[in-house]
């Protein structure tokens, strides 16, 4: 029988994703909340919401106990994980159980079985799954995982046996290199898991990331075909597709029956994920394939599967969490079309992909796509958690009108208030490479200095976001008039680190005339409609003195107050500032200290990245302005060094 409330433990565009499947079904949902989500989208969705604690996850999201009480004072008789925070946690799931509620998802002891990488391995391989050549023994001594090393044949690659996200995780080219890599690795899966214990295994050269998803009840289980996630950064997705280029039914065939006996060798329950590390050297072959891990749970990008094959995956769970039959027989599923996935993220990409904060001042999906989103105009994206704003979700009957769609909807997407990375992923989308099918795990790194080349800003797009500082984007009948000469106003805006100074010519409620840093630039209005240099007037959205044209994937301008710009000149230049808001997690600097130019002094936590802080110049440390374990906003400052002489 179909629950009539459940609870989402999680947030964000997971927690809006899962109510709009469950509300649509006549399923009431109870949305948790920290903090910080205290107003979030996914607060405002629910039909009850409850707090549940301080804005960190271990204060909130991660309190298994607590969320279990919610659901229980609130008449849930289900939880729905999402994915992320408790999702893969067994403990959690059993104590679920105990309190007579049911975890959507699967059993403790099959998130139990694929929770490290070396024990699932061996588990594969008496299912007959097919695994990378490799060591994932228990005997962790770095003799014998060099000598292993050895054996499989440089390059390697060395994987952290927990966790996921490319911690723990070095590729070793030669012997000399092993033992550094292997220390390294161990003390980044030790900080992020709790457990240094590593596996070693073959370095495919030209590999391919290509994952199957399936379904089970418990028993049995079926496959809703692969996706290719092989577009990552720092082994992070970024672009998604289903189903993968240049698959043939043959080998698609071949790798769906291995994720089934994956799935159904542990006895698997609801949706997973089941990814394959694919040999791309020489096309697509059968025995090409090798199992890396089991996700067990929903995927970040389930949407390009419910795209190809008309599933809502998120009915299905809540059908066979309720005791139902899978929905579906194996020969009953079948592909139609293409479709991708962007996934659309607060960060600066020129500076290294910093991740970002601040209030979304506009935010707005074109239509012809789906936008899985957390976040609407007005909220603000929080250094506590992903800065994730959507998942831009496009379909097609084949790959290039689906790549065409993803074209159009990245360049009509429009965000205000906070960088982006919308720009980096449309120079993926258009990437000839990635156009014609050719991809893998490496593209990203090969091509990085072409793809995160910032947008190109041109003097008409600096006179649009001036039209609007001045308000002569919608101007009264009689501007422009004076009495003996044209209308002159000047401002400066700041593009960039660069200062672009303005004056306008106004002649009239239809004419304008511009210069910029000396450039002439005519705007004219034809009928209800700018034209600026001749070309139609971008849109344009004003938050204050921030300024964002919707050209070249939004180009930020501010207004430069100039009694602001005057009492701001008299600064030092000797400030270490925090480029982001984040934890304090370790500083190496003490007053008096003598240091060189790119010294490490501090290592800043934003989420879920550490990022080094470098001295700046040769030096000597005045004073460190910050303690340990201190949240700091975006340009704290932490390090002040004494002046040049």
């Amino acid at each position: 029988m179909m629950f009539d409330t459940i609870l989402i433990a999680n947030r964000g565009e997971i927690a809006c994703r899962v109510m709009e499947t469950a509300q649509a079904m006549g399923v009431a949902c109870v949305a948790v909340y920290s903090d910080a989500d205290a107003g979030a989208k996914h607060v405002a969705m629910a039909d009850r919401a409850v707090h549940i604690g301080g804005s960190a996850p271990s204060e909130s999201y991660l309190r298994g106990d607590v969320i279990i009480r919610a659901a229980l004072d609130t008449g849930a008789q289900a939880i729905h994980p999402g994915y992320g925070f408790l999702s893969e946690n067994p403990d959690f799931v059993e104590a679920v159980e105990a309190a007579g509620l049911v975890f959507i998802g699967p059993s403790a002891s099959a998130i139990r079985a694929m929770g490290l990488k070396d024990a699932a391995k061996a588990l594969m391989v008496e299912a007959g799954v097919p695994v990378v050549p490799g060591y994932h023994g228990a005997d962790q001594s770095d003799d014998l995982l060099a000598a292993e090393a050895e054996k499989i044949g440089y390059p390697v690659l060395i994987k952290a046996v927990a966790g996921g996200g490319g911690k723990g995780m070095r590729q070793v080219d030669t012997a000399a290199g092993f033992q550094e890599a292997l220390a390294s690795a161990r003390s980044e899966a030790k900080t992020a898991f709790g457990n240094a214990d590593v596996l070693v295994e073959k370095f495919v050269s030209k590999p391919r990331h290509i994952e199957v998803q399936v379904f089970g009840d418990g028993s049995r289980a079926v496959h809703l075909f692969e996706r290719d996630c092989s577009l990552q950064r720092r082994h992070q997705k970024v672009i998604e597709e289903a189903p993968a280029p240049d698959m043939t039914p043959e080998i698609r065939a071949a790798m769906g029956a291995a994720a089934v006996r994956a799935a159904e060798a542990i006895g698997y329950a609801g949706a997973g994920t089941v990814e394959f590390i694919v040999d791309g050297s020489d096309g697509l072959n059968a025995d090409g394939f090798f199992f890396m891990e089991m996700n067990t749970r929903l995927q970040v990008e389930h949407p390009v599967t419910e795209a190809i094959t008309g599933v809502d995956l998120v009915e299905w769970q809540l059908r066979v969490a309720a005791g139902e039959a899978l929905p579906a027989a194996q020969e009953e599923l079948g592909i139609s079309g293409h479709a991708f996935e962007a996934r659309l993220y607060a960060e600066d990409v020129p500076k290294g992909f910093l991740p970002a904060t601040g209030t979304l001042t506009h935010l707005q999906f074109p239509d012809g796509c789906r936008a899985d989103s957390g976040v609407r105009a007005g909220d603000v994206i929080s250094p506590f958690y992903d800065p994730m704003i959507a998942k831009v979700i496009v379909h097609g009957p084949t790959r290039d009108v689906a790549l065409a769609r993803l074209r159009a909807a990245l360049a009509g997407t429009q965000v205000g208030g906070t960088v982006t990375n919308l720009a980096f992923l449309g120079a993926l989308a258009g990437h000839k490479g990635f156009g014609r099918g050719e991809v893998d795990t490496g593209l990203i790194a090969r091509d990085l200095d072409d793809l995160v080349a910032a947008p190109q800003a041109a003097p008409r797009h600096a006179v649009a976001a001036g039209m609007v500082a001045l308000g002569l984007d919608r101007p009264a009948a009689d501007t422009g008039f004076a009495l003996w000469a044209p209308l002159r106003r000047s401002l400066t805006l700041v593009h960039g680190d660069a200062d672009i100074a303005l004056t306008v010519d106004v002649a009239g409620p239809a004419a304008q005339d511009w210069t910029v840093d000396g450039t002439a630039v005519a705007v004219r209005r034809v009928g209800a409609f700018w034209q600026i240099d001749g070309q139609a007037a971008p849109d344009v959205a004003q938050a204050g003195a921030q300024i964002t044209v919707f050209d070249g994937y939004g180009l930020a301008y501010t207004v430069v107050d100039p009694l602001e710009r005057a009492s701001a000149a008299g600064g030092d230049g000797n400030l270490i500032e925090a480029p982001m808001p984040g934890l304090v997690r370790a500083l190496f600097a003490k007053a008096g200290q003598a240091v060189k130019a790119g010294e490490r002094l501090a290592v800043l936590e934003a989420m879920k990245m550490e990022h080094s802080l470098l001295a700046i110049r040769d030096g000597v440390v005045a004073e460190v302005l910050v303690e340990e374990g201190a949240q700091v906003e975006a340009g704290a400052a932490l390090v002040q060094l004494e002046p040049e002489a």
